[in-house]
């Protein structure tokens, strides 16, 4: 055996150590972080150990994930972040227990058909893929049960009016895309408390945001490095109160249905240049 299939060797045979202890053990929680993971094959016996509550496979190199993965019928939450994901299976959306799932970092591209039948889940994150609206399935936004959503670092310049459905939703996190606007059923998130719209195409929010209670002592905005019209960026300077105050006003109000109404007119501002993201490289 050459040196150089040493580590990779020494690394699957971890992660079959791991798997194995497990089994001993009864133990519902499996590390199998940076353990040199291409593929589920690597992992005999994991679809059988259906008393898995958690399972991590961050910083590996998997790049497809098994559908029998749904067979781990207790899962609650799954980590696949890190890795070389290009596609998701259907299979994943109807197990019944998972709450969190983290497939950020990863090479997406696309959602599989009704990826948003979620019965329980809570916490989605799948920034820093190469996901956009027109990839969204038509029941992405019926994930009732949905209290942090994180989309930042994507390609979406638009978010589809049925952002509105997730009542529960307390954190959205949609920094460094190419927004152009937020629609207004963002209004109607009466339970949010965390919003990231940083470094986007932003340059106006509609007044519904005043509605959110972003103002809290354990809330947060963040809305920097956006092409903000002059009055937002003047108020945006004095605070992110004075912004809140500002899109209440009649004057801000009358601006944003003028714009509204005369069709975003004028060029959009430049996208960035996301051409050297990791996730853009091809294995």
């Amino acid at each position: 055996m050459s040196q150089s299939c040493l580590p990779v060797q020494a690394k699957m045979s971890k992660a079959k150590k791991v798997l194995d202890e497990a089994r001993e053990t009864q133990n519902r929680e499996l590390d199998l972080v940076d353990k040199g993971i291409s593929s589920f094959e690597e992992l005999p016996g994991l679809f059988n150990m259906s008393n898995i509550t958690r399972l991590t496979l961050s910083h590996n190199r998997i790049s497809n994930i098994n559908p029998g993965i749904a067979n781990l019928l207790n899962l609650e939450i799954l980590n696949l972040s890190n890795n070389q994901l290009r596609e998701l299976p259907v299979s994943l959306s109807s197990m019944p227990k998972l709450r969190i799932l983290n497939v950020s970092i990863n090479r997406l591209d696309s959602l599989p058909r009704g990826f948003g039948a979620f019965p329980v889940l809570e916490v989605l994150d799948l920034s820093y893929n190469n996901l956009n609206e027109k990839v969204l399935p038509g029941n992405f936004f019926m994930m009732e049960t949905l209290r942090a959503l994180y989309l930042g670092d994507n390609d979406f310049e638009y978010i589809p009016e049925g952002l509105g459905n997730l009542k529960n939703l307390q954190i959205l996190g949609l920094r460094d895309n190419d927004l152009l606007e937020l629609p207004r059923e963002i209004g109607e998130l009466t339970r949010l408390r965390e919003l990231h719209i940083q470094h986007n195409r932003l340059q106006f929010l509609p007044p519904e945001v005043a509605q959110l209670d972003l103002l809290g002592s354990k809330s947060v905005m963040k809305m920097e490095e956006n092409p903000w019209v002059q009055p937002i960026a003047e108020q945006y300077l004095l605070g992110i109160s004075h912004v809140i105050e500002y899109l209440k006003t009649e004057t801000y109000k009358i601006i944003y249905n003028r714009h509204m109404m005369a069709g975003r007119g004028g060029p959009p501002p430049p996208k960035a240049d996301k051409s050297k993201k990791a996730s853009r490289v091809r294995a």
